[in-house]
């Protein structure tokens, strides 16, 4: 399991060096059906080279040591089998328009990748018990991202790296919304339409593993 742990690390020292995550935030990778590895419970931009995380099940109690809001991977796996990775995190430009319970639109090509809509979950609250994590979790629905109000993101992938370049694309999609409005420039903003979405948001050409390359360069385990 080498290469899933040093994958796990890589992510999460990513989103921490990215700015998308401060103190709090983790994510996953999962192992197989019943089974994903979350990184280590301490601020991601802290954890160790060679530093493990912990294998938890998809359903049952959680292992000694992991952070409450993990269960939200629990959830998510238990309900999506086709879902690889979970980056839970903190974007400010995404928290920003959470705490007014708006989500950003398609105006530009990362944007294009949320085509089938971002979920809004209208609770500032912690995740810490099963239930509140399966709302969320149905909340999420079949779409990549859930927003929380006054409490961050969650974006699931196929991949951990995909989940991880879908959290930075959001994050991007919220910063353009935030500068459009502040603008005034929201009449005249295009909004992509669907079909404009689906040819746009490809992942050929190396479109997910070059984002990936920039946010992990520089890890001292590379």
């Amino acid at each position: 399991m080498t290469d899933v742990e040093l994958e796990v690390r890589l992510a999460a020292r990513a989103l921490a060096r990215a700015g998308l995550a401060h103190a709090y935030g983790h994510c996953s990778r999962r192992l197989n059906d019943a089974q994903f590895l979350v990184c280590a419970p301490r601020p991601m931009g802290c954890i160790a080279i060679g530093e493990a995380g912990t294998v938890v099940p998809v359903r049952g109690a959680l292992p000694p040591g992991v952070l409450g809001e993990v269960r939200l991977h629990q959830q998510i796996y238990a309900r999506r089998p086709e879902l690889r990775g979970i980056a839970r995190s903190m974007p400010p430009a995404v928290m920003a328009l959470g705490t007014a319970r708006r989500v950003p639109r398609p105006r530009h090509g990362p944007g294009a990748y949320f085509r089938s809509g971002i979920a809004l979950w209208d609770d500032p609250q912690l995740a810490r018990n099963d239930d509140a994590a399966a709302a969320i979790a149905e909340t999420l629905g079949p779409r990549s991202a859930v927003v929380m109000r006054g409490n961050g993101l969650v974006v699931a992938g196929t991949s951990l790296q995909a989940a991880v370049v879908l959290t930075w694309y959001l994050e991007d999609a919220a910063r353009l919304e935030l500068a459009v409005r502040a603008a005034g420039l929201e009449p005249e903003s295009v909004v992509l339409s669907d079909d404009e979405c689906t040819h746009r948001a490809i992942t050929d050409g190396l479109i997910f593993e070059r984002m990936w390359a920039h946010l992990v360069a520089g890890d001292p385990e590379l």
